[in-house]
């Protein structure tokens, strides 16, 4: 068993064709999709177009249910919002939370029973983001009964092995290498690569073998096109895998 991992695109088009053009030059056919798909300042209907096409088995992500729940109150004055049309709106409400992939994976967004949580990293006081202690990873992995369990949200490679031998994949961010948050306290995500990035994983006699791959594309129009609607921190990010701090 041999698939691809993708997650967070968020709208970002032209990573996403660069990551499925990776995918399928490796002759892998099989792909799942851990959500946050279109929201941003990017190519929302573009980006669901081309998902919709693909059909990939695919979770719904916190920034896909915030769209949903902006569709559902009627409007909004977001630019994702505003390119999106009812078929894309019925297709991100049509996702499940999580999901088994071939009754032996467990996809999920975030976390099992959160959409929205750091799982992998947390954030500290002082909004410095750092790696969670097995002790904190466990307990959100109580009752799944999955050797392999993938989850995105965070945009942060990582792989963790839990002690009973299963293990949590985070693939990375096709689409934003990093980003500014302002919940719990103010913080940053920077992966150090503007390349977008996903998952690999194979099953083999040994156990689940995982391979992150970071695959370069023309990332200069996306940030552009963000730095042109606003979000400064989106296009340090797609274009260098940083983010300038704000000066004092």
């Amino acid at each position: 068993m041999k698939f691809a991992a993708i997650a967070d695109v968020h709208g970002n088009h032209p990573a996403l064709e660069a990551v499925l053009a990776d995918i399928a030059g490796l002759g892998i056919n099989e792909v799942v999709n851990l959500g946050d798909h279109v929201s941003g300042p990017l190519e929302a209907a573009r980006t669901a177009d081309l998902l919709i096409e693909r059909d990939f088995p695919s979770v719904r992500g916190d920034q896909d249910r915030i769209l949903i729940e902006l569709w559902q109150g009627g409007t909004s004055t977001r630019g994702d919002f505003r390119q999106l049309e009812r078929k894309h709106f019925d297709w991100l409400a049509s996702m499940p939370p999580t999901l088994i992939y071939r009754d032996q994976v467990f996809l999920c967004h975030a976390a099992p029973r959160n959409d929205a949580a750091f799982w992998l990293d947390y954030v500290t006081e002082n909004g410095d983001v750092r790696a969670s202690p097995i002790e904190a990873i466990e307990p959100e992995a109580e009752g799944i009964n999955a050797q392999l369990i993938l989850c995105g949200h965070t945009h942060i490679p990582r792989v963790v092995r839990l002690r009973d031998g299963r293990l949590v994949v985070n693939p990375g961010s096709v689409g934003l290498p990093g980003y500014d948050g302002r919940t719990p306290v103010p913080y940053v995500v920077e992966v150090g690569t503007p390349h977008a990035c996903y998952a690999i994983l194979e099953r083999t006699g040994e156990g689940w073998l995982v391979t992150m791959r970071h695959v370069p594309y023309d990332n200069a129009p996306m940030a552009e096109l963000a730095r042109s609607r606003g979000m400064r921190s989106w296009a340090d990010a797609i274009a260098t895998g940083w983010v300038q701090r704000e000066s004092k």
